[in-house]
């Protein structure tokens, strides 16, 4: 059975950044890509209100989040591509130093 994940993270607080960081996700880099379904995420979304970002991700049963920070680690284009993802975002209140998505928790859901 798939898994889901909600993520959390602000932009900073700038119209043009914002429009910048959309127009990067309108169409990612193919190795940015390849690494999000290689680790098992069969789909992911990004919603934003003003400066919030909420992110869906849908994985495999397999799919572990701590492996996948792992390998990113040893990414050399995802490093580079979330050095220049980190010039449009700004942590979340309560995190610590370096901290960038936020995992959150359901509290709810209404299956009709």
């Amino acid at each position: 059975m798939p898994k889901k994940f909600a993520l959390a993270l602000d932009l900073k607080d700038d119209a043009n950044l914002i429009a910048e960081y959309e127009r990067y996700h309108r169409q990612i880099p193919e190795p940015i890509h390849e690494s999000l379904t290689r680790a098992g995420i069969l789909s992911m979304e990004i919603y934003r209100w003003q400066n919030r970002l909420f992110m869906i991700m849908v994985t495999t049963d397999t799919f572990s989040l701590d492996e996948k920070m792992a390998k990113d680690k040893d990414n050399p284009d995802v490093q580079a591509w979330e050095k220049l993802m980190w010039r449009f975002q700004q942590p979340l209140p309560g995190t610590k130093p370096g901290e960038k998505w936020q995992l959150m928790s359901c509290i709810f859901e209404l299956n009709a």
